[in-house]
């Protein structure tokens, strides 16, 4: 703009800035809002460019004719009547002399002259002058001239830019309004803490089970106890440290998890993890692997868990030490760390600013840093008294000895060391033996250490089978195990292994940890592997392990069966072993997932079929159960190894799992890598499944041509009759891509054919999916009770595979349907249990369509304020995960709710310039991912906003648009909304004028109402012979648009149904 015209501008802004300062009633802050909009002025200007063009074209040209007062004097004045009023100056001096006047008498008369001619030229050039500029002030003024145009740019800036830019400031002013009023609630991540408190509800559940004797230990655990009150009793808020430390077998982590259980009222959550301080066997655990444990067994945020940086060991577990303490800030929970050796690390695990207790087991006392936040205290587990052995040698012993020999049970506690574990292992043979006899065998194994001497007793005392059994069990590492990890190292059944387990445990030579769980104790198991070293020859022990993975595999893979059915990662592999149920082999699962991964660790050497199997079952199993973390340990454990087919496998799980986590570019990314590795590889199955994955992605992203594109791709691929069930898979995603595309027909063609396939492969998982889509499409078509029923399946059978992610899915749209059936109460509160339920799945882009499908309801009921706060949640959530689909959906209907609450304020449409700029995002972003439904009906809503600002001309030219793209993929319903739309405005924008347009705006809406057909918004009907009507009666130009005030346009309803003929099916 130029100088003048800026100036003039500014002058217009303060004005609406004082303006709206004083509508707020001076809650608003005017010089900060003044300056934004100084800021924008530029932007402001764009949307009056044509205005401001016109008025400076007419402006320069009426300069260009225009002459200043100098200007004509110059050309009028400044030449003949100068030189004849010089002349007749000098001719009246010379005769003045030359008749004897004085010389000052004839120059004075000679001047006098010359005044008075140039006098005589000024007033002749002012005359002329003074009506020539009377006549352009005049012109400037008249229609078309530079003044006009001028207030035209002026008005045109402040209603299509000032007014706009004030409105959309109005808009984040009260957002920012309710984001002070409720700080709490604004910063509180639902998402996190719901799952958090689920896990942490869980984490006791995790510990091993207080069983067994536990005897000469209660001082110690008072003392623990009232450290704990007494740290609760200061003002300070500081973790309490204990560092039970004693040698090996004194009974230090024994002591941990009981005090973790009785003390369980007093906090929150509770986890062990095993340090490996003094392991010989394998290395310590890192600090980096110990936070990743204890952060998801306190529930922290899975993407944490699930993608491992590639940076420095330093910078990891720095972020990560962030991230923990972040956590667990305010947090009371307890820590138990097992085995620790390192003063340093476990200052690292010490959580600050939470009134936690962490119990640290070590074998010689720790001294931790000075500075460390925490109340410190050394407990040492000694070797116990003699009342406390003679307790435990009692309570361990088979039968009580009778008749008591003192003598004997001093000996006996005595070459045990009085150590609880050689207590325990030695009493376990009291009964079939009397106490001097056990001092007596005790005492032949020589000068060797006491549990040493008590393992080589008990381990002679068993069978041949037990022992192999014991030795073999060392193979399985430190994670536990239970009857068919025995079966698999004895080569027998589960019967025989659970008996041989049952007498090991009654030996005391294994611990029992929850159900039918058990493990070794270190010191136990470093005897076992000595012993199997010493008497098995290597191919045996290669062949148990070999025997241990590939039977694992085929159970794995039998449970992903029952649950995925056929596909081709797993066809024709069902074991030996069977399942009673998909419940019962789900729960085996469960309970075996940590010792898979532990044996996965030592599977070197073994058979790489069975570890891609067991891998592939695994990671299936952590998909359906979102355990992430297990998950990214094995995307580790995959790439150390380094093993294409193996990395590949794991990716693509990663992948999906990225999706899942609402990590959309990290999904597309990954998968798009994993495809070209399949490709590479020219395995075409695997490709086939990875393009599968990646179209669902490039799906949730919007791009619903590529995405189709991708899927077509992939069952080509799977054309063969042996990938038929992998083929269900890929028809049932396409299906949903060609639903949000409009092509209803095709989707369920590609549905009932993808149903058929997953009953024929037994995947109950894809028949869930299979009628999940089913009913999303009934929802789309306006059959609720079909919907509601493929709804109730699909929640059924999600139940069954205990998908809690799809059945969450399953509970969003039921209560869609109830939405779509007009009950929107009803749908509200089924809605927002279906957001919690999203949000303890950590399923990000679940929760943003349930919010957004929340915002539509509380719009139905009434409560537009919260339905705009609804709306606005699930528009920013969907541009966070980069979803355009979603965005566009959300910017659309959170545009109609705020053009409503506008127009619910002032009375008209006239302040809806934040929606009607939402409408043109949401509507550029359909056009550019090739939604036409979206498009169009975006289309209507701007024809409406404009027509209710009267600028009727660009109504009917976007009622004509959306016509169009209803026409494109046959939504009869919507053409019919486009062309009622285009009557009720052809009266005020048609070129013919108010009669023509209203004679042609008859003729259209006759010619609709004689073309019903049952596709058709029931309302419209009413809405046509209405209309008619007021056409007869005739239209008031003054009163404006009439559609809105009248109720006659498109609700929510409308769009909600897609007006295409589909033959029906099943």
């Amino acid at each position: 703009m130029r100088e003048g015209d800026r100036a003039e501008a500014e002058r217009l802004l303060t004005r609406a800035v004082e303006e709206e300062v004083r509508r707020s009633g001076g809650r608003s802050d005017g010089a900060v809002l003044l300056s934004r909009a100084r800021a924008a002025l530029d932007t402001m200007a764009e949307a009056a460019a044509e205005e401001y063009g016109a008025y400076t074209r007419a402006l320069d040209e009426a300069e260009a004719g225009r002459l200043t007062f100098g200007q004509r004097y110059a050309r009028e004045g400044a030449g003949t009547p100068l030189l004849v009023a010089a002349v007749a100056a000098v001719a009246a001096c010379a005769a003045d002399l030359a008749l004897g006047t004085g010389a000052g008498t004839a120059v004075g008369a000679g001047a006098t002259v010359a005044v008075v001619g140039a006098a005589a030229t000024v007033l002749k050039v002012t005359a002329s002058h003074v009506p020539a500029a009377s006549r352009r002030a005049g012109a400037l003024g008249q229609p078309g001239g530079p003044e006009q145009l001028r207030l035209q740019w002026l008005t045109a800036l402040e209603v299509r830019g000032i007014r706009p830019f004030l409105d959309q400031q109005r808009v984040l002013s009260a957002s920012a309004g309710a984001k002070q009023g409720a700080p709490q609630l604004r910063r509180t991540d639902k998402s996190a803490a719901a799952r958090r408190r689920n896990v942490l509800e869980q984490s006791f559940g995790q510990l091993p089970e207080p069983a067994g004797p536990f005897t000469g230990r209660r001082t110690e655990l008072s003392r623990v106890a009232q450290w704990v009150q007494a740290a609760r009793a200061s003002t300070e808020t500081k973790p309490t440290v204990v560092i039970l430390h004693g040698a090996p077998g004194s009974g230090r982590s024994t002591l941990a998890i009981r005090a973790a259980h009785s003390l369980k009222d007093q906090f929150r959550g509770a986890c062990v993890v095993d340090l490996r301080g003094d392991s010989t066997e394998e290395p310590p655990l890192t600090t980096r692997d110990a936070m990743l444990h204890l952060l998801n067994r306190l529930g922290a945020p899975r993407e944490q868990l699930l993608f491992r940086e590639r940076s420095s060991p330093d910078q990891q577990v720095r972020r990560l030490g962030e991230l923990y303490h972040q956590h667990l800030t305010g947090l009371p929970v307890t820590i138990v760390l097992d085995d620790a050796s390192d003063a340093e690390q476990v200052r690292a695990l010490v959580p600050e600013r939470s009134d936690s207790l962490v119990l640290v087991t070590a074998r010689k006392p720790l001294d931790l840093p000075a500075d460390l936040p925490a109340w410190v205290h050394q407990l040492p587990v000694d070797a116990l008294d003699a009342a406390g052995a003679e307790e435990l040698l009692n309570a361990a012993a088979q039968e009580k000895p009778d008749p008591y020999d003192a003598e004997a049970s001093d000996r006996v506690r005595e070459l045990c060391g009085s150590l609880p574990l050689a207590l325990r292992i030695a009493g376990s043979s009291l009964g079939p033996r009397t106490p001097r006899q056990l001092a007596s065998d005790l005492g032949a194994y020589g000068p060797v250490e006491p549990v040493e001497r008590v393992l080589w007793l008990r381990y002679t005392d068993q069978t041949d089978t037990a022992r192999r059994l014991l030795r073999r069990l060392a193979l399985a590492g430190r994670a536990s195990l239970g009857a068919a990890a025995a079966a698999s190292l004895l080569a027998t059944d589960e019967q025989e292994a659970i008996r041989h387990l049952t007498a090991l445990a009654r030996a005391g030579l294994i611990d029992h940890v929850r159900g039918s769980r058990y493990r070794l104790h270190d010191l136990v198991r470093g005897f076992a592997q000595a012993r199997l070293l010493d008497e098995e020859e290597p191919s045996e022990r290669t062949a148990a392990q070999e025997r241990l993975i590939v039977n694992y595999a085929e159970l794995a893979d039998s449970v992903i069966r029952l649950v995925d059915g056929k596909t081709s990662t797993r066809a024709d592999q069902f074991g030996p072993h069977g399942f009673t149920s998909l419940d019962a082999a789900l729960r085996w699962l469960d309970d075996e997932s940590s010792f898979i991964t532990a044996a996965l660790r030592h599977a070197e050497g073994v058979n790489q079929a069975a570890v891609l199997n067991l891998l592939g079952a695994l990671c299936d199993y952590c998909l359906l159960r979102g355990d992430l973390y297990r998950l990214g340990e094995i995307s580790e454990l995959t790439q150390a190894v380094d093993q294409g087919l193996l990395v590949r496998s794991v990716q693509w799980r990663t992948g999906i799992a990225a999706r899942q986590l609402g990590e959309l570019d990290k999904a597309h990314t990954t998968l798009s890598s994993v495809v070209n590795l399949y490709f590479e590889a020219h395995h075409d199955a695997g490709a086939a499944r990875a393009l599968c994955s990646l179209g669902i992605t490039l799906h949730h992203q919007g791009n619903l041509t590529e995405a189709a594109a991708k899927l077509q791709e992939a069952m080509d691929l799977q054309a063969s009759p042996d990938l038929a069930a992998d083929r269900a898979w890929t028809m049932h995603a396409l299906a949903a891509v060609e639903r949000d595309r409009g092509h209803l027909a095709l989707a369920l063609d590609l549905l009932t054919e993808a149903l058929v396939l997953h009953r024929e492969g037994e995947s109950v998982h894809g028949e869930a999916w299979a009628h999940f889509q089913l009913g999303q499409l009934g929802l789309r078509l306006g059959d609720v009770p079909r919907a509601e029923r493929e709804l109730r399946d699909a929640l059924d059978l999600y139940g069954r595979t205990r998908d809690a992610r799809g059945e969450a899915w399953a509970l969003t749209q039921l209560a869609r349907a109830r939405l779509v059936d007009g009950d929107p109460s009803t749908a509200a509160e089924g809605l927002r249990q279906a957001a919690s339920r999203h949000r303890e799945n950590e399923d990000a882009r679940g929760e943003a369509w349930t919010i957004y499908y929340l915002g539509q309801s509380l719009e139905e009921t009434g409560n537009l304020d919260q339905a705009v706060r609804e709306l606005e949640r699930s528009r920013t959530m969907f541009s966070r995960m980069r979803d355009v689909y979603g965005l566009a959906c959300a910017r659309h209907h959170s545009a109609r709710v705020t053009r409503d609450q506008r127009a619910a304020q002032t009375g008209s449409l006239r302040n809806s310039g934040f929606a009607r700029q939402l409408l043109v995002d949401a509507r550029a972003d359909f056009q550019r991912i090739g939604v036409a439904h979206g498009e169009a009906w975006t289309c209507l809503e701007l024809a409406v906003v404009d027509a209710g600002n009267a600028r009727t001309p660009g109504a009917l030219a976007l009622c004509d648009e959306a016509a169009g793209l209803f026409a494109s993929y046959g939504d009869r319903r919507g053409e019919d909304w486009a062309r009622f739309l285009r009557c009720t405005l052809l009266p005020y924008g048609s070129p013919g004028g108010l009669e023509v347009g209203s004679a042609v705006a008859q003729e259209e809406l006759a010619q609709l109402s004689r073309t019903g057909h049952p596709l058709r918004d029931g309302k419209l009907d009413d809405y046509v012979e209405a209309y008619q009507l007021l056409l007869e009666r005739g239209v008031d130009l003054d009163a404006g648009w009439q559609a809105w005030r009248l109720g006659m346009v498109p609700s929510r309803h409308a769009r909600e149904v897609m007006g295409v003929a589909v033959t029906a099916a099943r």
